[in-house]
């Protein structure tokens, strides 16, 4: 079972933001990974929403050994093999049911679930897991929500995503029990379609910039 979270730690540590990004053509997602890395961020989540992302998650795991690459919006069982063999590092989801919980907590590469309630937060604490994906974080409580659930959960460490951009990101990154947050504001979709990675550079170096 591999939910110790010592290799996961060590990658979400990385970088204070990490892209979620979808692609739609993989052919644009080495270009995409060096960019990324250029400007500071290495790790990056590549969200099963197309039927792109299998290839694109394969292509950045051979192409740029220096981006981590995770597999995001991973739904079933059946997903958890196909992006362990695709080269994914981690495992990234919206939400766990316990099926899905039960079958992650096999996996072969670390996984962050995500939770959006308490309940859902100690149910994966339960089976072993430290570091959760807080989803949707902006219309599920945000930053208060955060702070609220650290007194009575001190050991749990969150990656808060979902309607975080720039502005707010801050406000996140300061609390002690956020370990980095997940954003698409780094990665606009218009400037990967138009293959503009000079302006996601621009993005992520800002991006990189920010510390708690």
């Amino acid at each position: 079972m591999t939910t110790d979270g010592n290799v996961l730690r060590d990658y979400l540590r990385l970088a204070p933001v990490i892209p979620v990004v979808t692609i739609d053509d993989a052919r644009n997602s080495i270009d995409l990974a060096q960019a990324l890395v250029r400007a500071g961020l290495p790790v990056i989540e590549v969200t099963l929403r197309t039927p792109a992302a299998l290839d694109a998650i394969s292509a950045i795991a051979k192409a740029v050994p220096e981006a981590v690459v995770a597999a995001g919006t991973v739904l079933t069982r059946s997903q958890i093999q196909e992006v362990n063999d695709a080269g994914a590092k981690f495992i990234v989801t919206p939400g766990t049911s316990l099926k899905l919980a039960e079958a992650l907590s096999e996996s072969a590469i670390p996984v962050m679930p995500g939770c959006a309630t308490v309940s859902e937060a100690m149910t994966l604490a339960e089976l072993g897991f430290k570091y959760l994906k807080f989803f949707p974080a902006a219309v599920s409580g945000g930053p208060a929500w955060l702070k609220s659930v650290y007194g009575p959960l001190p050991d749990l460490r969150f990656c808060p995503t979902g309607g975080i951009d720039r502005a707010s990101a801050a406000s996140y990154l300061s609390l002690p029990n956020v370990v980095c947050v997940g954003g698409t504001w780094v990665t606009p979709s218009d400037a990967i379609r138009d293959g503009d990675f000079a302006r996601i550079e621009r993005l992520a170096k800002d991006a990189a910039s920010l510390r708690s």
